[in-house]
């Protein structure tokens, strides 16, 4: 039997200058939500002040010390004590109407796990208006979850072993096929919500060149290039980039 009907988990890495907002974010989702919830931050090995903000920001932090995104959320995933799973980014902010959209999904439409529309924190330039736009199809056509927003059956996602350990970047694409896998055997379904979105901040456009995002995704394309955290550095630059103005 679990503690909650859910559990929101948000994996952070040198994310002080993000933590707090998510977190409000987040919480302020909970209050509106008609389920009880468990906030789990988890601290994947950061060398600023992100678990501190987070803890006193009311979160639950869990300690993840190998630096892999994957890791990171299934720590999280292993302290939560739910039946759903909801995995989101910290420099991304939901709301109660996409929070119960999801819980709703799984608790009364069949859905084993799912994705939501991305939208940006700003008015994006032309070539990333139309980069997003494109995922957003991609995703709805293919039944692929962005990593800013996954939501899962705690079930369906402990028996596929969670996102995978082989990869660096990418790791949300594995989970929703090996999910979609999982779910049609049972009569469940992999659910896009639509009719809402998650806010997702387009700071790499801040840190990042337009050529380097390019040399990123080139590189993202090649096989066995995900399997790399070398060849994945912009989720693993350790230089100041994840600083901003306060």
């Amino acid at each position: 039997m679990s503690d909650y009907h859910y559990a929101i988990i948000i994996p952070a890495w040198n994310e002080e200058a993000f933590i707090e907002s998510s977190i409000a974010a987040a919480s302020s989702a909970m209050e509106g939500a008609p389920y009880s919830g468990q906030l789990i931050v988890v601290d994947n090995n950061s060398t600023d002040a992100t678990a501190e903000l987070a803890a006193k920001a009311g979160a639950q932090v869990v300690f993840e010390s190998v630096n892999q995104i994957s890791r990171a959320r299934n720590a999280g995933a292993a302290a939560a004590k739910a039946e759903y799973y909801v995995f989101v980014d910290a420099d991304s902010h939901m709301d109660a109407p996409l929070l119960k959209a999801a819980l709703d999904a799984m608790q009364e439409d069949n859905v084993v796990a799912g994705g939501v529309f991305v939208r940006p924190d700003r008015t994006p330039p032309l070539s990333a208006h139309l980069t997003i736009s494109a995922w957003n199809w991609f995703s709805r056509t293919f039944k692929l979850a962005a990593g800013c927003f996954v939501y899962t059956r705690a079930d369906a996602f402990n028996a596929i072993g969670g996102f995978t350990l082989a990869r660096y970047a990418g790791e949300e694409l594995a989970l929703s096929r090996s999910l979609r896998r999982w779910g049609k055997k049972r009569g469940l379904r992999f659910h896009i919500i639509t009719e809402h979105t998650i806010e997702t901040s387009l700071r790499k456009l801040d840190w990042y060149s337009p050529s380097q995002l390019f040399v990123q995704f080139f590189f993202a394309l090649l096989p066995g290039a995900m399997r790399s955290r070398r060849a994945m550095g912009t989720w693993y630059d350790e230089s100041t980039k994840r600083t901003r103005e306060k």
